[in-house]
């Protein structure tokens, strides 16, 4: 079984950026990065494939962050650059069969199991 830990977040200013680490046990094709703020539908942030590094981003998020992962370390990461308000949220990673990766941007059907997630704060 796939299990996974989220680590990294914190309280950041506006502007200012974070790097989020999802370390996962087990062969996996996708990751997948959620969040989820109080009241709201859990959204779609990123995924990559392991094979070839694809990588996919939400409108929101294109241009400020990037997701990346290093096998050896079975660890996918998130670098948050330039975070607005906006982000705040509790951060989730999740696995997917390859061909699932697309499907983060339509949603987390698909995706798990997933872990405890990370809270990110950013504050104006």
């Amino acid at each position: 079984q796939v299990r996974l830990v989220e680590s990294g977040g914190g309280s950041v200013q506006a502007g200012e950026s974070l790097k989020l680490s999802c370390l996962y046990t087990g062969t996996v094709g996708c990751i997948g990065w959620f969040r989820q703020a109080p009241g709201k539908e859990r959204e779609g942030v990123a995924s990559i494939r392991s094979l070839g590094s694809i990588s996919l981003y939400a409108d929101s998020v294109k241009g400020r962050f990037t997701i990346s992962q290093d096998k050896s370390k079975n660890t996918v990461y998130l670098t948050m650059n330039s975070l607005k308000v906006e982000d705040t949220a509790k951060y989730f990673c999740a696995p997917a069969p390859s061909d699932r990766c697309p499907a983060v941007l339509a949603g987390a059907r698909g995706f798990h199991p997933w872990g405890q997630g990370t809270e990110v704060t950013v504050s104006s």
